[in-house]
């Protein structure tokens, strides 16, 4: 129970985090991305203050013997990239693109009621259904604990 309550306050912190960096707005994105226009490095910065957080947040948990509401740390087995990684990130960044939203921001603008945001969701679940019962789905590797 401790550890989904974690979880859900860790959630609402990024969810909120998003609504005030404005990364909820897909005008915002997007004039992030469009280096020829009228530019937005906003982005820029949420996105290095999200890296030196990530950061310190990783150096404190390492030194932990084990996590505060679990028995081992769950670490992935294998750091390849392979065609369907490369292939999803791109995929991922043209979506992106398009519609300025990305899964997290999306779901912190359903807050607002935004129709943009309700189709984005929409549409990424029945992708996602889609990609699961393809041929291309392979099956999922269990994390090991560390």
């Amino acid at each position: 129970m401790r550890k989904n309550v974690s979880a859900l306050v860790a959630g609402l912190i990024f969810g909120l985090g998003l609504v005030i960096a404005e990364m909820v707005n897909p005008a915002k994105v997007l004039a992030f991305l469009d280096v020829s226009g009228h530019w937005d490095p906003s982005l820029a910065f949420v996105m290095g203050a999200a890296l030196i957080v990530t950061a310190v947040g990783y150096r404190l948990v390492w030194k932990m013997r084990q996590p505060v509401f679990a028995a081992a740390f769950i670490v992935p087995q294998t750091r390849e990239v392979d065609r369907r990684l490369a292939f999803g990130a791109v995929l991922f960044g043209i979506g992106w693109g398009l519609a300025g939203l990305c899964p997290g921001p999306a779901i912190a603008a359903l807050s607002f009621g935004g129709a943009p945001a309700w189709v984005f969701l929409g549409a990424m679940s029945a992708g996602v259904a889609m990609f699961d019962l393809s041929p291309l789905a392979a099956p999922r590797k269990q994390p090991v604990a560390a």
